[in-house]
This record gives structure tokens, sequence and C-alpha cells, in this order.
């Protein structure tokens, strides 16, 4: 994400404020959860679209990952 401020008009102390509730916001918003709901997995090698999430979850954890599956944004 990129964050556009006028840092020379703000002192230090109000930017990091700034920051740690634009953290604050992000963390309860971009999680695992919330990232398997909004992409699917193009597994070519078995020829499928591989979307609940508890199936995403699973194959990206895996130590050793598979070649020709990608992941893609549902937008």
């Amino acid at each position: 994400m990129l964050v556009l401020t006028s840092a020379a008009h703000q002192d230090p102390q109000q930017l990091e404020r700034e920051l740690a509730l634009l953290d604050m916001i992000l963390y309860h918003t971009e999680n695992w959860q919330t990232f398997s709901t909004a992409n699917e997995l193009i597994d070519i090698n078995r020829r499928k679209i591989i979307r609940k999430t508890h199936l995403i979850q699973q194959m990206l954890t895996e130590k050793e990952k598979k070649p020709f599956v990608f992941t893609c944004n549902k937008n």
C-alpha cells in the first residue's frame, strides 16, 4: 500500500500516530481468512480452480510447492 502524506507540514509524532492508526485498521481487515476469500488458486496440473478457503490455505502453506499453481485475485 502506498500512503502519500505531506510530511513537511506534519510533526513526526503526528505522522507516527497516523501510521499506527492505519496499521490498526489494516491488521483487522488484511488477514488469512480475507485473503483466502478474495483469491482463488488455478491449478494447471489438475485443470481445476480452487475456491474453497480451507483448500487455498492448505495449498499455500504446504512446504513443497507444486509447479503451475497460480494465485489469482477474484476482482
